[in-house]
Parts: structure tokens; C-alpha cells; sequence
């Protein structure tokens, strides 16, 4: 019967992960939202942020819990007809483990009410462990070269493992973090996760990776769902829960599709977030001025007059650009290959 329902079709299944997700979270949103307001689980603003954001304290947060949850249900209701693989595994490990780091990030914030969370080194320290137990699967389960693929040049740069793993820990740590960033406007960081997900899955489709694809695909729906209720004004917010989890899961099908490189371009709206605050604070500790307005960049554009809706809608459209560009480079690579 589940066969006739959903035939195994790679394409049926992926679309169709990708809507059973959005269709979870949207049923699920509304009850965790109501069950946070009711134990007063709501967001913490930060002093320094723009004044316009102060409204936002004590909206519901925590609600990555409800896209890792929609993500995982329905990857495992459609990849296990054609078989998990332990690249499946992996990314699901990733996804789990990072979104249990911001899980307890945002339980110290907002439960214990401890403004900064979980301190900076001890965050940087679990990340680097989920790295490391990522790479021991990476290396003798999935059993993938530690070759890096260049855009553009279109040749393979062969790494020691040792430095492939150093390597790997600055791809995990930037992205994890860099996601973490741009999860401070509504709707921004589920909207540019959805399509950088996207993107890699359609990666893994192309490269006969079917159950990494309808995991990449579980992702976006779940985001595109979460966006129902995360757009300008949110009704909750996915906490660091989600935006660790996302960043965590998003490294992982990067590395999983060996396309670590080809990261920077299809979420190159990643980068400037995180090249916004590195040159903000590098220009104000040299020359005690600021490039922007504040950082990171989506801050930079409100205070020059733009509404989070509009700074959401063009960060969105860029990074749309951007992953179909990074895609469209990967294509010619691979058929070069």
C-alpha cells in the first residue's frame, strides 16, 4: 500500500520529503508555540540590537526543535525504501548533534536566563568535538577522499588527511556559526537555509546520492514550512536549536557531496555576514571606526531605512542567485571530470 502511495521514484521521493516536512512544521508550529508561551519560553534581545527589535522579547523561540523533528520524520518515512547509506547517517548525526549544542545554548538563555548562554570556548569546544566524531564517520564509514574539488579551475586538490581534517573543522566551525549570525532578522536564516539545502540536494541527486537528497530535501521543506510562521512579524523563532542545527546540517551535506568548496558560493550570503562582523571589529580595534552601521550586514541595511521584509526578500533573491550559480559551476566541473 505505502508503495502504491509513494512510489520510489528518487524525484517522487524527494519532493515529496520536502512537503511532508513543510506540512509537519506548519501543523506542529502552532502547538509548540503555545506550550512555550504558556511556560514563558521566550526570546531574549540583546541590549545593543537595533531598537526596533525590542518588541520581539518574549516571542516564542526554541522552534528549530520543531524543523529538526519534521526533518527527520520524514526522511526516514521516504529513504528507507531505496536504503539508508551511512552518509544519510552522517548528516543525520550532524543535524542532531549541533542542534543539541544550540539546544543548550538556548536553555541557558532563556530557561536559566543567562544572558550570554553557553560561553563562546566551551561552544567552540563542542563543535570542534561533533567535527571530530563527524570525521571519524567521514573517514571509516563513508570512506570519502580528502580531495577538494576548486570552482572554477575544475582540478582536485589532494589533502593529508590530517590537514583535511583541520580543514573540515574550519568548514564546520564558519558555517555553524556564520548561519548563527544570520539568524537575526525574521524569516532569514529558515529562507536562506531552504535554498542552500535545495541546492545541495540537487547535488546529491546528480551524483546517485538518493538518500542524502531526500535528506537535503527534508531540511528545506521543514524551513519552508517554519518561514509560515518566522516571516516579518515572527510568531516564533528558531533559537540558536535551529540556527546551529541548520548550519551543522548544511556543512555536512557540503562535505558528504564533496563540495566543500563550491560552500562559499552557494551560501556566499554566509560569508558576508560573517565578513561583515570581521571587518567591523578589525576596523574598529585599528582605527576605533566602524565600516557599518552595526553588524552583521542584514543590521547594517535596517539602519539605513530598509524594513526586515525588504532586507529578508533581497537577502533571499540573492542567495537564490548565488546557489544556482554555485550549482551551474559544480554541473560543468562534474562533466569535466
Amino acid at each position: 500500500m505505502f508503495k502504491i502511495l509513494f512510489p520510489s521514484y528518487p524525484t517522487y521521493q524527494i519532493f515529496l520529503a520536502a512537503g511532508l516536512a513543510a506540512f509537519l512544521t506548519i501543523i506542529l508550529v502552532p502547538l509548540i508555540a503555545e506550550i512555550f508561551k504558556k511556560k514563558s519560553i521566550g526570546q531574549v534581545v540583546r541590549a545593543d540590537g537595533p531598537h526596533t527589535h525590542f518588541k520581539k522579547e518574549g516571542t516564542p523561540t526554541m522552534g528549530g526543535l520543531v524543523i529538526i523533528f519534521s526533518a527527520m520524520a520524514s526522511f526516514f518515512l521516504f529513504a528507507y525504501q531505496r536504503g539508508y547509506t551511512w552518509l544519510s547517517y552522517t548528516a543525520l548525526f550532524s543535524l542532531l548533534y549541533f542542534g543539541l549544542v544550540g539546544f543548550i545554548d538556548d536553555y541557558l538563555k532563556v530557561i536559566k536566563t543567562r544572558s550570554l548562554g553557553l560561553l563562546a570556548r566551551y561552544k567552540i569546544v563542542l563543535q570542534l568535538i561533533g567535527t571530530f566524531i563527524f570525521a571519524y564517520i567521514f573517514f571509516y564509514q563513508d570512506q570519502l577522499p580528502t580531495t577538494l574539488l576548486v570552482p572554477l579551475f575544475n582540478f582536485s586538490l589532494s589533502l593529508p588527511p590530517f590537514l583535511y581534517l583541520i580543514f573540515l573543522s574550519l568548514l564546520f566551525i564558519s558555517t555553524v556559526n556564520s548561519l548563527n549570525l544570520t539568524d537575526g532578522l525574521d524569516g532569514l536564516a529558515a529562507g536562506t537555509a531552504s535554498v542552500v539545502c535545495f541546492a545541495f540536494t540537487a547535488i546529491a541527486f546528480r551524483q546517485g546520492k538518493f538518500d542524502l537528497a531526500v535528506f537535503g530535501a527534508a531540511i528545506s521543506g521543514a524551513c519552508i514550512g517554519f518561514l509560515w510562521y518566522n516571516v516579518h512579524p515572527a510568531d516564533i523563532f528558531m533559537g540558536d536549536t535551529g540556527s546551529i542545527a541548520l548550519g551543522g546540517a548544511v556543512a555536512a551535506l557540503a562535505a558528504l557531496t564533496k563540495t566543500e568548496l563550491f560552500l562559499a558560493i552557494i551560501g556566499g550570503i554566509y560569508v558576508l555576514e560573517t565578513l561583515s562582523v570581521i571587518i567591523q571589529i578589525v576596523s574598529f580595534r585599528c582605527t576605533g571606526k566602524r565600516v557599518f552601521k552595526m553588524a552583521p550586514l542584514h543590521h547594517h541595511f535596517e539602519l539605513l531605512g530598509w524594513s526586515e521584509t525588504k532586507v529578508m526578500a533581497r537577502f533571499l533573491i540573492l542567495t537564490a542567485a548565488l546557489a544556482g550559480w554555485g550549482f551551474v559551476l559544480y554541473f560543468m566541473a562534474a562533466a569535466k571530470k
